[in-house]
């Protein structure tokens, strides 16, 4: 066992009681200031490099490759997780063709890209 699950597992058994109610939660919104000095200041910056991405964006000539190409890494490493392994290629291949030839892992993570831009719709 790695020394990251035994922690883990420590963790679980020791400091977490699902029979008991945690109720030492701070009350809302909270005492501290949130728009400090520091903060605003960064999220100027943060505006600032936002909109430096939007305009190099505008040079790609075709950004629906690149977002395809983020949601299926995603889809890639997040199945990989619970074990589900595919490589690049095979990826790439059953997702640019139109043939139902692929292996279950495959199809798995070209499931769960499919999930994830139901979300993303779902959130505009």
């Amino acid at each position: 066992m790695s020394i990251s699950s035994t922690l883990f597992y420590l963790f679980v058994e020791i400091m977490y009681n699902p029979k008991e109610a945690y109720n030492d939660l701070p009350l809302l919104p909270p005492i501290n200031e949130l728009e400090t000095k520091k903060v605003l200041k960064q999220a100027i910056s943060a505006t600032r490099v936002l909109a430096e991405l939007k305009g190099r964006a505008n040079e790609i000539p075709n950004q629906s490759m690149l977002v395809n190409a983020i949601t299926l890494q995603e889809a890639k490493d997040s199945s990989e997780i619970e074990n589900i392994v595919t490589t690049q290629d095979n990826l790439y291949q059953a997702f640019t063709a139109n043939t139902n030839i692929t292996d279950a892992q495959t199809k798995e993570v070209l499931r769960y890209r499919q999930a994830l831009w139901c979300q993303v719709i779902f959130i505009i």
